[in-house]
């Protein structure tokens, strides 16, 4: 990745934008639907602590000189159409409250990033944040249900996966929680799969294959296995490396042989 995707609140917060007209007011929006309070200038945002700034004169040096003062303020930098003044970009962003979606391309195209959030659109279910705040409310009950916390995550990923009792694809999820939580068949247990990779390609991962790693709570590869393979796996599961001759972890547990 050459961007770290963050989730920033700013609800109450200063948040500096500087410049006027068909470049700056799309930022002023973007600001203020996320609860932000604009200030428009420069000296008094860095006096009342405003950690972003947005940067959108007509002028390319006054953007330059003023990017450069509110770096050395220690703000966080975005200057519009100017990614090489950056220190970081907005992505388009597909709104379900509570769940955001932002696709970002670190600048390059803005128009590929707004059309693969207008297809997500079409494909996400409209009361999706509906099906992710009733999943909030029945963290407790989550948790009475299955105490361990693998046990917990595969029973939500079997859940929320396609065809699942929750699938994040299909609307009404959210009336669907507690009969899937009273549901017996809800329960987990241990499972371990093998599988031979076809190349150290990720692309060439099988949907079985990539799902599997995607939710696995343990992986373990041998030495020839591609870092951009495992890199598909959750950033929180464990990572072993063949030959593994201790116990099994517990959860789901994914063996990968290089081709």
């Amino acid at each position: 990745m050459r961007q770290l995707p963050l989730f920033h609140t700013i609800a109450g917060q200063p948040v500096l934008v500087l410049g006027e007209g068909d470049m700056a007011e799309p930022k002023r929006r973007l600001v203020e639907r996320a609860g932000g309070r604009v200030v428009t200038d420069l000296q008094q945002g860095i006096d009342e602590g405003a950690r972003l700034a947005f940067v959108a004169h007509n002028d390319a040096a006054m953007c330059e000189s003023d990017a450069i003062r509110l770096r050395g303020a220690g703000l966080l930098v975005n200057v519009v159409d100017r990614p090489d003044l950056c220190e970081f970009t907005t992505p388009s962003v597909l709104d379900r409250d509570p769940v955001l979606i932002a696709v970002g391309t670190g600048g390059a195209s803005a128009g590929l990033a707004k059309q693969l959030r207008l297809r997500l659109e079409r494909l996400l279910p409209a009361d999706l944040g509906q099906l992710a705040n009733k999943l909030s409310a029945a963290r407790e009950a989550l948790r009475a249900r299955f105490p361990a916390m693998a046990d917990r995550r595969r029973a939500l990923d079997a859940a929320l996966d396609e065809g699942g009792a929750l699938d994040v694809m299909a609307s009404g999820g959210a009336g669907r929680v507690e009969a899937w939580l009273d549901d017996p068949a809800g329960s987990t247990g241990d499972e371990v799969h093998e599988f031979t990779l076809a190349s150290p390609d990720p692309e060439d991962l099988t949907i079985r294959q990539a799902r599997l790693l995607g939710c696995a709570d343990a992986v373990i590869a041998d030495p020839g296995v591609s870092p951009a393979v495992l890199a598909r796996a959750r950033a929180d599961a464990r990572r072993m490396t063949l030959p593994y001759t201790a116990e099994l972890p517990k959860g789901l547990v994914v063996f990968l042989r290089s081709a």
